[in-house]
């Protein structure tokens, strides 16, 4: 271990892992990794501290992924070459679906999709082999939303269709279905895109009895309204877009900032196409200004796809200077 992924501790208090660290004996998991018995107690500590580190916030997240990336690979050789119970295999599988798709989504932050593919294929496998069906869909749900943000929401659709299939869990329901219905709005289909922003909105009102899958828990009506506003602003409808992503951004608590800082970029374009220049530029600036902050790589690329809507505007007030930064960023 280096002296920089060693420093990464401190961002969660290098003390309290420290704590941990010492009650877990090495020869544990040494013996574990020769092929004898994996024990429950190991894969509490695996499990513990995993969801410790993917419940960060983003700000400190980002300093992390060493760490995750390392428990992804512990996980990976115990199941490999370590002997365990049925019932300590199906953990062992469920960490590493959940810890791949957590590897993956920071990959697909960074902008590298190949990468992100390849951790989401293993987590999709480790979910099959743990049983794991609600996992699976949220898996190919993110392919989904893979595909269409690379412009391929026809592919999108289809994914979802099969990811519907695969959970009767509410809350994930309500998530795929917004989803779909994102790239449904993407390709002009009105009528499939209102039918799916409708049963997301139900499914999710339903949801509120149900434990949701840790890989959705997250979702709410800040999303809802939000992601609905995006459909909205693709399909033309300019005032009622607004209305909605200002109503989801004002609903999504702080600790989602890297969240936040994409909302404000779908803010800044409604803003743009209703001609409000100067708060597109205030929210386009606070959008950069947190993801600088927090690292978030795909939110500043947001943020620059804004930028030849801005430039027909050069003579507004603080537009050229926020250009120039930009390009020197």
């Amino acid at each position: 271990m280096d002296r920089r992924t060693f420093m990464t501790y401190s961002a969660i208090s290098l003390a309290g892992l420290a704590a941990q660290w010492a009650t877990v004996e090495p020869e544990r998991l040494a013996s574990a990794l020769g092929g004898k018995r994996v024990d429950a107690e190991l894969v509490d500590w695996l499990e513990e501290t995993s969801g410790r580190l993917t419940a960060l916030p983003t700000e400190q997240r980002q300093h992390t992924v060493r760490l995750l990336d390392a428990h992804l690979a512990t996980t990976t050789e115990l199941i490999e070459g370590g002997r365990y119970d049925e019932d300590t295999g199906r953990r062992l599988h469920l960490l590493a679906a959940n810890l791949a798709t957590t590897c993956g989504w920071y990959r697909f932050d960074q902008g590298r999709h190949w990468a992100a593919g390849k951790l989401w294929g293993a987590a999709l496998q480790s979910a099959h082999a743990a049983g794991d069906r609600d996992h699976g869909a949220g898996v190919l749900s993110d392919f989904a939303y893979q595909s269409n943000w690379l412009g391929e929401p026809k592919v999108s659709v289809d994914q979802l269709g099969h990811a519907l299939s695969g959970t009767r869990r509410p809350t994930a329901r309500s998530l795929l279905f917004l989803r779909r219905a994102r790239a449904h709005a993407a390709l002009g289909e009105r009528a499939d895109c209102h039918r799916d922003l409708s049963a997301a909105e139900s499914a999710l009102a339903a949801g509120a009895a149900d434990p949701a899958p840790s890989w959705c828990a997250w979702m709410s009506p800040a999303d809802l309204a939000v992601d609905s506003g995006q459909c909205l602003l693709d399909l033309g409808r300019t005032a009622e877009a607004r209305a909605r992503i200002a109503e989801g951004i004002a609903l999504l608590p702080r600790a989602r900032d890297k969240t936040r800082g994409i909302f404000l970029t779908y803010q800044a374009r409604g803003c743009l196409e209703a001609n409000d220049i100067e708060q597109a530029l205030a929210v386009t600036g606070e959008s950069l200004d947190l993801a600088t902050r927090i690292g978030a790589p795909r939110c500043v690329t947001l943020v620059r796809e804004l930028a030849p809507a801005f430039e027909p505007y050069r003579r507004v007030d603080g537009v050229s200077e926020f250009l120039a930064r930009l390009r020197a960023s």
